[in-house]
């Protein structure tokens, strides 16, 4: 008999998780107005809202925090990362924060000025809403096939560069500081983006003058794609992939509560140490000093352990294939989902899930909501709420894919979790002509509307 996959990890620590009564979670839901972002956490049976600062961290990552440098300046936690960063990344220089949305606030302050353009490959809505927030503009650059997702492509989240080459020739270059790539490519659904595209993309956007910037939360995941998918890289290790990767950008943001595995903390990486000098002031007016910016030195310590710990592929393998096992399950069910599967999340794609919905009545939450009331799983929307509004005319903006993401933390739930996620979204599946209204915006924020909004049920 052929040994099956095992974790490559064992479990020295547990928390206790409680379950909940239906009547408890339509009570519940009801006083969160609908939004899964209200729940007080102790409500929710499994937490699949984000895998953002939720993983479980080492044994080695916690024996770190015991030696942390909380020094105001100079602490050796900071020459720790800073030396973690060079070898893993080449970066000479960077600039610690609190978190990932923190970097891009520094890095954006002194690269985006109102009525700049931003292209990237679907930027996630943090991102977004730095640039927005500055009345800059995001385009899309994705490749159409990351819209189909039934349609088989190893890097879903490549940048198309015939669109990237239009928006270089239809702006002045000046107006464009920089490209932006995220890997994994969070709103498209996890997806990789390539060692080639990555090359290409740098190589134009150095031709046209402007810089590229990765988006890096899930860095390590991207590489275990490029080494498990892309051809030549088979034989080459995750560290070295890394760092082909970052030798191509002019900058990197870091939220090291992804592949990192910590609760908290970021970074900015820069190849151009006058970039680093300008958002070295930024960084001290929103974060901190230069050597903690935001972060206590025992955190600096555990994410750097983490770093390494994320980059070697027993890691990674263990966590991608736990992914895909609940993929599987619900394939073989026939719940529409996102294919080929990312490496951090589920995203199922909602419009074929509920297509007697109108886009109107916001149908990927629906989904999520429904998913709660089934089984106390909590989930994400990343759909029309997530989109926001158009910054000009303020009309709902209607994204290509309506998706609810089901992330999964790193190293926290056991595949018999996965089989209670896959049973109760199969049940959502089969009972889902009985659906036939969504929901309606009661009160939103003006900008990232979709972590406060309040939601009422279409009557």
């Amino acid at each position: 008999m052929e040994l099956p996959f095992a974790e490559l990890y064992k479990i020295k620590m547990v928390e206790t998780i409680k379950q909940s009564t239906r009547e408890q979670r339509e009570q519940w839901l009801k006083e969160a107005y609908y939004n899964v972002f209200n729940l007080r956490s102790e409500y929710v049976y499994i937490d699949l809202l984000t895998d953002s600062g939720t993983g479980a961290m080492s044994d080695k990552q916690w024996s770190q925090l015991m030696v942390g440098d909380e020094s105001y300046a100079g602490a050796s936690s900071y020459l720790q990362m800073k030396a973690t960063i060079k070898e893993l990344f080449g970066f000479n220089d960077f600039l610690p924060t609190h978190q990932g949305r923190a970097a891009e606030n520094v890095l954006f302050s002194v690269l985006v000025k109102e009525g700049n353009i931003i292209p990237g490959n679907s930027q996630f809505d943090t991102t977004k809403g730095h640039i927005e927030f500055r009345h800059a503009h995001a385009v899309d650059c994705t490749i159409d096939e990351a819209f189909d997702t039934t349609l088989y492509h190893p890097f879903k989240g490549n940048i198309d560069l015939n669109k990237l080459k239009r928006v270089f020739e239809e702006h002045p270059i000046e107006k464009v500081p920089m490209v932006i790539i995220t890997i994994t490519n969070n709103t498209s659904g996890g997806q990789p983006v390539s060692m080639q595209n990555i090359k290409q993309v740098a190589e134009l956007a150095h031709a046209y003058g402007t810089k590229v910037v990765i988006d890096s939360a899930r860095f390590a995941e991207n590489a275990y794609f490029i080494k498990t998918r892309e051809p030549g890289y088979a034989h080459t290790s995750i560290k070295e992939i890394v760092k082909e990767m970052y030798s191509y950008a002019d900058a990197m943001t870091m939220s090291s509560k992804k592949d990192a595995i910590v609760n908290m903390g970021g970074f900015i990486g820069f190849a151009d140490r006058a970039c680093y000098e300008k958002a070295s002031v930024y960084n001290i007016m929103f974060e901190g000093f230069v050597t903690y910016g935001g972060m206590s030195g025992r955190d600096m310590n555990a994410l750097c352990q983490g770093l390494y710990e994320s980059t070697e592929f027993d890691y990674l393998d263990t966590r991608i294939r736990q992914v895909q096992y609940l993929a599987d399950k619900l394939v073989a069910h026939g719940v529409p989902i996102l294919q080929p599967t990312g490496g951090h999340a589920i995203f199922i794609d909602a419009k074929k899930f509920f297509p007697q919905l109108p886009k109107e009545e916001f149908i990927a939450q629906t989904l999520v909501v429904e998913l709660y009331l089934e089984a106390g799983i909590r989930g994400v929307e990343v759909g029309t709420l997530l989109a926001d509004r158009d910054p000009n005319t303020r009309e709902n903006r209607y994204p290509r894919l309506e998706l609810v993401r089901l992330a999964i933390p790193r190293r926290v739930y056991t595949n018999s979790h996965m089989d209670y996620i896959a049973a109760a979204i199969c049940n959502v599946y089969d009972r889902r002509n009985q659906i036939t209204r969504g929901l309606r915006i009661v009160k939103e924020a003006p900008i990232m509307r979709h972590f406060t909004v309040e939601l009422a049920r279409v009557e």
